[in-house]
């Protein structure tokens, strides 16, 4: 049996009506597991991971206050809140991400 989506308010671009994820504001392997949590779309999840290593993540990027004035996440929040709720965008590891 397929697990149903559930469908919330994402944390960080606030769009409505949209799949979520859970992430770990401090990654998991970095000692994140009992840290708090977000509820993210999957486009939002999906570009942290492809713009930042999980290091960055714990180290200055562990709050959504912090995602949200990152000025690389900021450009893709702009953009995104203008997207339909059912849209999955592909992603690609930034420049600066692939050679880390």
């Amino acid at each position: 049996m397929a697990k149903k989506e559930q469908l919330g308010r994402c944390e960080l671009c606030g769009r409505e009506e949209v799949a979520i994820t859970v992430h770990h504001l401090t990654p998991k392997e970095m000692g994140g597991t009992f840290e708090p949590t977000a509820d993210l779309c999957i486009p939002c999840h999906k570009q942290i991971h492809a713009l930042y290593t999980n290091a960055e993540l714990a180290i200055r990027l562990n709050t959504i206050e912090a995602l949200q004035h990152d000025g690389q996440m900021a450009s893709f929040l702009k953009w995104v809140r203008k997207q339909p709720p059912s849209k999955l965008p592909r992603m690609k590891k930034s420049n600066e991400r692939k050679k880390k």
